[in-house]
């Protein structure tokens, strides 16, 4: 599988859609299209600009057809590599044939279609996805039901900072056809089971493949095969084929002597040759870690046995790890650097307006940043590309470049009617990127018993007067947590939305706290650093510093103070100049920007 650029894929879209209006019109839409001049162009001009894309991030194209259109693309290799699929599934016993008689009403009326996707690999191999058409059943199963954990980002971050700190041996693996490893659970009296239906072509290649077990089970529906069988593995496209797949995880790693961190269902540790191995996971993707390379070697082994029958676990070791889309670096000692750089220089290259090397600018966002502007509203193209390239910033601002973190916020905020000042925001923003395309995200520790938190809050800056929240942890320099928010409620005095803010934060500070301390390191101090006297004395005394102007602030605020009195965090004081958090409040300038961020991305901001 190949990733294209966001705007890639929306050319790819576009292609796809004129085709298809073409098609509807033709009156045999098997034949070879003529198309008007205008419609070649059209052609022409999206296809040259896929092309570019492709040349440039090094992509092979690889178009995906459903079944009856690759057969007719690809031939005889399409065929094959649908027979291989199949034959797969058969050998993995992923289903198993029932008779139409022995299902009930409701089995029947639930039992989704088998789909089959072609893409072509290579000029010689074309390879086949069988596919359980699982969006209808959105209608009767629950979130609860169907979503899997994934491993939280916070968590990603604080266990690579232990690793870094700790010199350990990383390694990343992937597990090959996770999810049809998985057995669906078993079904109780009374209990639907899982029905899938197989129409068509499908039906002819199992019967070729294993005709005395499928041949019996062979219906005719509307004059078509059909063969109805009982999911036994959690197949692709089953919403909960995900959760069937952690779950099997899950026990098989507790049955090998891991333990589950508490505050994070997908990270997991052992004690082993007198040392913490430590896993996180999302999905098929792992990390491991140990201080002995000898023991991510033994594990890459277990996997294998364990899970690489039919296909190899593939395994990544050295200093240097892509992982969820960002690249972990531990070359340099005792640090991890968080790479996002292709990234970012993506998202500038694939913007409208094509910026010059010189086209770049000091800060993210002018002075104005939280100004609405009067403008005029955006037209519909830009306003889609707006809402993209926010969402492409904060993807990339909650990971590798917390600089950008605030501006991204307030932009959020603008998404559902952006304006032409947005839209200069947006482009300012931009040019900020362009100027800093290499930059990235250094973590390390002095001491991972001292967590080091600032919460600041910005009174009444939006638009609707409402305030605005920052945060940032950090063991000594780099930003591993990040927090910059618009407020919820709109609050009377400064001292009320620093108290707001501090509830902001509190969650994500006690979290830091419990998940470190699950995972073997004890905290000895948790600090938040604040820089209003009058709000300090609120948390740390509660309902005692309350005057008849602060009387109205809800009880909930005073949670702080009841985690100061159980010791779970100490505030301390922090002169504004030097406080943190404020620049994930406000759009600051100069000379206080770039200490900042040198302190927050643990770089040399020139």
């Amino acid at each position: 599988r190949v990733s294209f650029a966001d705007e890639t894929r929306e050319k790819i879209r576009q292609l796809e859609y004129v085709h298809n209006l073409i098609t509807q019109v033709h009156p045999n839409p098997d034949e070879d299209l003529e198309y008007k001049p205008s419609e070649a162009m059209l052609f022409a001009r999206i296809m040259v600009d896929i092309q570019e894309k492709i040349t440039k991030h090094g992509a092979v194209f690889a178009q995906q057809y459903m079944l009856q259109k690759g057969l007719k693309v690809f031939g005889e290799r399409g065929r094959q590599g649908a027979n291989k699929e199949m034959d797969q599934m058969h050998r993995r016993n992923c289903f198993s044939p029932i008779s139409v008689k022995d299902m009930t009403p409701s089995e029947r009326k639930k039992a989704q279609q088998a789909l089959m996707f072609l893409t072509e690999k290579s000029k010689e191999v074309v390879k086949g996805r069988m596919v359980y058409n699982g969006k209808p059943t959105r209608e009767w199963l629950s979130r609860e039901d169907s979503a899997s954990p994934t491993a939280a980002l916070e968590s990603i971050f604080l266990t690579s900072v232990i690793d870094a700190n700790e010199r350990r041996d990383v390694m990343t693996c992937d597990i090959p056809n996770a999810f049809i490893q998985a057995d669906m659970p078993q079904t109780h009296a009374g209990e639907d089971r899982v029905i899938m239906k197989i129409t068509g072509v499908l039906v002819d290649m199992l019967v070729q493949l294993a005709p005395d077990v499928y041949g019996p089970f062979v219906v005719f529906e509307n004059g078509k095969k059909v063969l109805y069988v009982v999911v036994l593995k959690a197949i692709y496209g089953m919403l909960i084929a995900s959760l069937i797949w952690y779950k099997k995880f899950h026990d098989d790693l507790e049955a090998v002597g891991f333990e589950f961190n508490p505050y994070d269902p997908c990270v997991a540790n052992r004690k082993i040759k007198g040392s913490q191995q430590t896993i996180t996971f999302h999905v098929d993707d792992v990390k491991s870690s140990h201080r002995k390379a000898s023991v991510n070697t033994e594990f890459a082994a277990w996997l294998q046995k364990k899970y690489g029958e039919h296909a190899d676990v593939k395994v990544h070791r050295g200093k240097v790890h892509n992982y969820l889309g960002m690249v972990f670096d531990y070359s340099t000692d005792g640090k991890v650097k968080i790479d996002m750089s292709q990234y970012v220089e993506n998202m500038v290259d694939d913007f409208p307006i094509k910026f010059k090397s010189t086209d770049t600018a000091a800060t993210p966002a002018a002075d104005d940043l939280f100004a609405a502007g009067s403008s005029k509203k955006l037209e519909k193209d830009r306003q889609e590309t707006f809402h993209t390239w926010v969402a492409k910033g904060l993807f990339v601002a909650k990971r590798a470049r917390p600089d950008i973190h605030p501006t991204i916020a307030v932009l959020c905020t603008r998404v559902k009617e952006p304006n032409e000042s947005d839209w200069i925001k947006l482009i300012r923003l931009l040019k900020y990127l362009n100027g800093t395309r290499k930059d990235v995200l250094t973590l390390s520790a002095d001491d991972l018993r001292s967590i080091k938190w600032s919460v600041d809050v910005a009174f009444a800056v939006h638009p609707d007067f409402k305030s605005h929240t920052g945060g940032v942890m950090s063991f000594s320099r780099g930003a591993i947590q990040s927090l910059s928010r618009k407020q919820k409620l709109n609050t009377r005095s400064s001292t009320e939305a620093e108290l707001v803010g501090a509830d902001d934060a509190i969650t994500m500070v006690l979290w830091t706290k419990h998940f470190l301390e699950a995972q073997g390191y004890p905290v000895l101090s948790n600090i938040l650093y604040q820089d209003n006297k009058s709000t300090i004395l609120h948390k740390e005394n509660g309902r005692a510093s309350s005057s008849k102007r602060t009387q109205h602030i809800n009880i909930q605020y005073f949670f702080v103070a009841n985690r100061v009195t159980s010791n779970e965090v100490k505030i301390k004081y922090c002169p504004t100049g030097e406080m943190l958090a404020d620049f994930f409040t406000k759009p600051l300038q100069g000379h206080l920007f770039y200490k900042f961020c040198s302190e927050i991305m643990n770089i040399t901001v020139e």
